[in-house]
């Protein structure tokens, strides 16, 4: 997977912009909030991404990924490269993700997106 791969994937969710934070962070954002945050100038690219409660152990204990740093207690979740996981994998996390950021928006907001 790349960068672009990712930002393919996550152009097909409702409402999903691209910013800069943080200095040099691509972020992923529905309703203004973030649900990736990517690396795209570190080798190799990293990303971080929010989680399910009940799977966040068993994730940060599978190679390369560690509770995202600030964050963890909040679910997300830090890749170190972001060809460590397939374009299936990459699809399950990013719906996932997004679905729990956009399922926490305000109602009027939710709406103005199409979720």
């Amino acid at each position: 997977m790349t960068i672009e791969d990712i930002q393919t994937l996550c152009a097909q969710f409702a409402g999903v912009t691209e910013d800069i934070k943080l200095g040099s962070h691509l972020c992923f954002n529905v309703g203004g909030k973030s649900f990736l945050f990517t690396s795209p100038d570190s080798v190799p690219v990293s990303a971080s991404f929010k989680v399910l409660a009940e799977d966040f152990e068993e994730i940060i204990c599978k190679e390369g990924f560690s509770p995202q740093e600030y964050v963890a207690r909040y679910k997300w979740v830090h890749i170190d490269d972001i060809s460590r996981l397939t374009r299936q994998e990459w699809e399950f996390y990013l719906k996932q993700s997004y679905r729990l950021i956009a399922d926490k928006l305000p109602a009027k907001v939710r709406k103005v997106i199409g979720h």
